[in-house]
């Protein structure tokens, strides 16, 4: 019984812990006052003077932009190097390769973003591409931080699937094209999806990546919102926190609808497949 309660109270401290300070930020979204500590009235001031602060929406509007496209190329490139890495076997080169994968993940964001800089400049002095630091600069950093991420999560996934489902396909004629986009693709979407929402979040997120390759014209959110914390935080940065939560809240609860629905017509099939073959 004592064990039970600790575990309650810690779970419980736990939630409070992390959870706590998103709701006061929510709460005091809506104060009449600039102050984050005391409470004066009810008010949507901070929203209304949110929605004409272009700066803060322009800079939010990009940084929802360089997450998509990042996210989407980051895909892309962990799908195949996850595909590879799982299905190809041993090959010439594969630990240099997988060590070139998993570099992102444990590499200090700040020789990242410095390394890439230096990239970038270098580029620009062969070629001429790309010109200056801007959005295009700031998606390739982030593809090429987050796709390590997605690699990772499409890699566990196909080492678990089972390989004789793939086998049988081709046994029976099917082109290996054919096999990963019947077969292989609709098993592992849902890990495809994970590594897509990871590696949006984490573009959304990155602020030390962003601060090296990003220019005079190209300023994330992130960096807004961290430049004006020397200056103390204005209930407007709040205001569209409280936004993205919402956001962030409807995404999960639908999300969690879907899969429920999935969940109900698999067990659905399932029993009528047993009834059938009963």
């Amino acid at each position: 019984m004592p064990r039970s309660w600790f575990l309650r109270f810690g779970l419980l401290f736990g939630l409070v812990f992390l959870y706590g300070p998103i709701a006061m930020l929510i709460f005091f979204s809506f104060n009449d006052i600039r102050s984050v500590t005391v409470w004066s009235g009810f008010s949507l001031r901070w929203y209304g003077e949110l929605f004409n602060n272009q700066q803060l929406l322009s800079a939010a509007w990009l940084s929802l932009r360089v997450a998509f496209i990042s996210a989407c190329g980051a895909v892309v490139l962990g799908t195949m190097a996850g595909l590879l890495m799982a299905r190809f076997g041993p090959f010439r080169g594969r630990a240099l390769f997988a060590g070139m994968i998993s570099a992102p993940l444990v590499m200090p964001e700040v020789i990242l973003g410095l390394s890439l800089l230096l990239l970038f400049v270098s580029l620009e002095q062969l070629i001429g591409w790309p010109q200056g630091r801007s959005m295009t600069t700031i998606i390739l950093a982030h593809i090429t931080f987050t796709m390590a991420f997605v690699a990772v999560v499409v890699q566990s996934r196909l080492v678990s699937l089972d390989a004789s489902l793939e086998e049988a396909a081709m046994d029976l004629g099917a082109r290996p094209a054919k096999v990963f986009f019947v077969i292989t693709l609709p098993i592992i979407a849902p890990a495809i999806v994970s590594g897509w929402l990871l590696a949006f979040t984490l573009s959304l997120d990155d602020l030390v990546i962003a601060s090296f390759v990003s220019g005079p014209g190209s300023t994330t959110l992130p960096m807004i919102v961290f430049s004006s914390v020397r200056l103390g935080v204005s209930p407007q940065i709040n205001a569209l926190a409280t936004i993205v939560v919402l956001i962030v809240a409807i995404g999960i609860l639908i999300a969690g609808i879907l899969n429920h629905r999935a969940e109900k017509t698999r067990a659905r099939d399932e029993q009528m497949a047993q009834q059938n073959g009963g």
